[in-house]
């Protein structure tokens, strides 16, 4: 059984001793002991895939970093050892050893995810397009098929802003969707639409799954003939893309006042497979049942077609609106959002 400590303490004893080594063949001879074929470490590497799913990523990013900080002392020293043979170390500067580099940054994951997902739809005909955060409230609700004191409007948890009203399309708010960009989108333009929306939004939710402020995108496509089949040949292309080509999706019905019929759209979970159970036979934390839902979509609603000033009678058309954190989380097994904004660095630099 690995522990955490034993492999820090083996570490310590490593890279004390290769730091006390007086010749090259002291050197060499620690570092078959520890990083040779059957060296200590070698030994605890090969161990990782009889390790627990849960605890093995866990184990094995320490072995790594404890591997790689033996193999740079060994180098460190091997140059002490060099120029020692030629001067004392205190006299003796090598005016042409290259400096040290300073640590390079990487865009962050939510920011990647938005270019990856851009580049997935651009492929098959789709404009990136950016509309309000700071929103009417006609276009996030009333535009929408949700009047006033509609039930459907509890749901999105919304920051209205006082002082500031419009006369025909009401208060303001902080849009809770990406949704709102549907309508923005028919004003501006006329079939065939195809629209993606990436823009944040904002809702007075706070847990492991959500956030106040939090990213997601919107997909919207217009046209003549567009039925269920398009949407979800669309929305399995993007899944293949993005988490690979054996992840499976399915389709539920459900309700959203904005889209008639309305669909919940799963994909199968990562951590287990789509089994619902890991290898050890325990039910899977993160899925429970071997699906997680990516999030809504569904066809238009005539009512939403009419708004946008599009006839419901020549044209059809279906949307879907996810989560990029969300779809970050779900890619790679990550069970609290709040990773994502905690700028910290132990666990950004893992990807």
């Amino acid at each position: 059984m690995m522990d955490i400590s034993k492999i820090q303490n083996l570490k310590n004893q490593a890279i004390s001793r290769i730091l006390e080594a007086k010749t090259e063949k002291e050197l060499e001879e620690l570092r078959i002991e520890y990083l040779g074929r059957k060296g200590e470490i070698t030994n605890l590497l090969k161990e990782i895939p009889k390790i627990k799913l849960e605890k093995r990523v866990e184990f094995g990013k320490l072995l790594n970093e404890v591997k790689k900080a033996v193999e740079e002392t060994i180098k460190s020293q091997q140059f002490t050892i060099h120029n020692s043979q030629f001067v004392n170390e205190k006299e003796w500067l090598d005016v042409t050893a290259p400096g040290e580099k300073p640590p390079l940054g990487h865009l962050h994951l939510i920011t990647y995810t938005i270019r990856e997902i851009s580049r997935i739809f651009e492929k098959i005909g789709f404009t990136r397009v950016r509309y309000p955060e700071v929103e009417w409230d006609w276009y996030p609700f009333e535009g929408l098929n949700m009047p006033k004191n509609h039930p459907a409007r509890d749901e999105w948890e919304t920051f209205f802003i006082e002082g500031l009203k419009h006369p025909g399309y009401g208060e303001a708010v902080l849009t809770p969707h990406t949704s709102s960009g549907q309508l923005r989108e028919m004003e501006n333009y006329k079939p065939p639409i195809r629209m993606l929306n990436i823009a944040k939004c904002y809702r007075r939710q706070s847990d492991a799954s959500h956030a106040p402020m939090f990213y997601q995108f919107e997909g919207l496509v217009i046209d003549r003939g567009i039925s269920i089949c398009h949407l979800k040949g669309i929305l399995n292309y993007f899944v293949i893309q993005y988490f690979g080509p054996e992840r499976k999706t399915r389709i539920r019905p459900f309700h959203f006042q904005f889209t008639e019929p309305s669909f919940e759209f799963d994909v199968t979970c990562i951590v287990c497979g789509g089994k619902g159970k890991l290898r050890n036979g325990e039910r899977c934390k993160v899925c429970k049942e071997g699906w997680m839902e990516l999030g809504g979509s569904g066809m238009v609603h005539p009512i939403v077609l009419k708004n946008g000033g599009i006839d419901p009678k020549k044209y059809t058309g279906f949307a879907w609106g996810w989560g990029v954190e969300r779809l970050f989380m779900m890619k790679y097994g990550i069970d609290d959002i709040r990773l994502l904004f905690s700028g910290d660095l132990r666990f950004l630099e893992q990807f």
